[in-house]
């Protein structure tokens, strides 16, 4: 394929080690050589794309073979879009719009009906049908008293776990509750020791090494966390930043958010990318103390085969509507659909009605995942509605018990 002078194709083992110099250039980055190191080897197991202009490497994209949980249980492939790098001597030339064609094409081809990616610049990707598939929030607690909640926290024993055998103890745990919220990758051992509980964090090498506490025997729920000392001549109280928190319940979060802000010399704790719906926002007996300090789309999500998204995910209620869809990345999405689904049965056909709804490729996406609804997006002029309850009753079907919600980055 080709793009005006350049040629959009297969990257080839050989060309990592440029692929990865471009992506520092562009992201203007410059890791240490164990995080080099990481990527190579993470690299070489991808499906990579390189934009060639003659012999120069002026474009790359890669993609992981995520699997991820389907809104209302189930497993979707859904490769994780990362890397993606367009040489400054090259922009608005049509190199991502090849790059961004040709992945479309190769997941597709590969029975993958979504893509996914981490958006460096938003404004980017809702012109290629991205849209955001999950939402996450920063929450900071303020640690110097005792956390106030209105249950009380489950009584069970905390230990801490030692990282290396954390993965055989969380991942079992991770992996059957994960499915209870859309849009969660699965992790491999490696993903939790290479993404996860790596020693020294990239961001802010102040922080300790990942610690792990543990609820219950057998896991009734963990926290992962780090820590950073304070500054006594700034007058600035020690962190415990939270990475990741799952419990079985209330109960069980409570008992691990109460451990985490109990921590000795601890003024804020500060969890990034929480469910927007996460219960500690309810469990607060003081909301001055739990505060939502950011709110920001995570995952974005594109639809590369309607049809086979739609078929894969389940329904929380009848529903028979035509929906006028515009895609110009992939034409196959685009025209008039009948959707009739229901928890027992599905359909989603050509069909020459009039339609009750029409949709953007990126506004499906979210409305898919389940992070915005069909009635706020009409709300919000985004989304026609031509038939008044139209968006009601897709709302009705799309519903699922729990919003969206991953914390992984790539």
């Amino acid at each position: 394929m080709n793009v005006r002078s350049v040629q959009i194709r297969e990257l080839p083992e050989s060309d990592i080690e440029r692929a990865l110099a471009l992506a520092y250039l562009v992201f203007h980055e410059s890791p240490e050589d164990e995080r080099r190191r990481h990527h190579r080897e993470s690299l070489a197991g991808l499906l990579r794309i390189g934009a060639y202009d003659g012999q120069e490497l002026v474009g790359f994209a890669a993609a992981y073979p995520f699997t991820v949980s389907a809104p209302g249980g189930g497993e979707l492939p859904c490769p994780g879009l990362s890397f993606v790098s367009v040489a400054p001597t090259h922009r608005r030339r049509g190199v991502l719009s090849g790059m961004m064609a040709e992945l479309f094409a190769r997941c597709a081809g590969q029975g993958a009906p979504l893509v996914a990616l981490w958006a460096s610049e938003a404004s980017i990707y809702g012109r290629f049908g991205f849209g955001p598939g999950s939402y996450g929030a920063t929450v900071e607690i303020d640690a110097r008293r005792p956390l106030a909640l209105r249950l009380a926290p489950d009584p069970r024993g905390l230990r801490l776990v030692d990282p290396d055998r954390a993965p055989a103890l969380l991942g079992p745990y991770f992996e059957r509750t994960r499915a209870h919220r859309p849009g969660r990758q699965a992790r491999t051992e490696g993903w939790w020791r290479e993404e996860w509980l790596v020693e020294k964090d990239e961001d802010d090498e102040a922080l300790s090494p990942p610690r792990i506490v543990a609820l219950g025997d057998p896991l009734a729920g963990y926290a992962i966390y780090r820590t950073k000392s304070g500054d006594e001549e700034a007058r600035t109280p020690g962190l415990v930043r939270v990475d990741e928190l799952e419990a079985d319940g209330p109960a069980q979060a409570a008992a691990l958010w109460s451990y985490l802000t109990a921590i000795d010399l601890t003024g804020t704790v500060r969890a990034w990318g929480r469910p927007v719906d996460d219960p500690l926002l309810l469990l607060a007996a003081d909301r001055d103390q739990v505060r939502v300090t950011e709110s920001f789309p995570a995952l974005w999500v594109r639809l590369v085969d309607a049809r086979a998204a739609l078929a894969a995910r389940t329904w929380a209620a009848p529903v028979d509507v035509v929906l006028a869809v515009r895609d110009e990345r992939v034409p196959a999405n685009a025209g008039r659909f009948r959707l009739i689904a229901s928890p027992d049965g599905f359909s989603y056909a050509p069909t020459a009605d009039e339609p009750h709804l029409s949709f953007e490729a990126r506004d499906l996406a979210t409305v898919y995942m389940g992070a915005t609804s069909v009635a706020a997006l009409v709300r919000a002029g985004l989304v026609a509605e031509h038939r008044p309850d139209a968006a009601a009753m897709l709302d009705a079907a799309l519903r699922t018990e729990l919003r969206p919600h991953t914390i992984d980055g790539f």
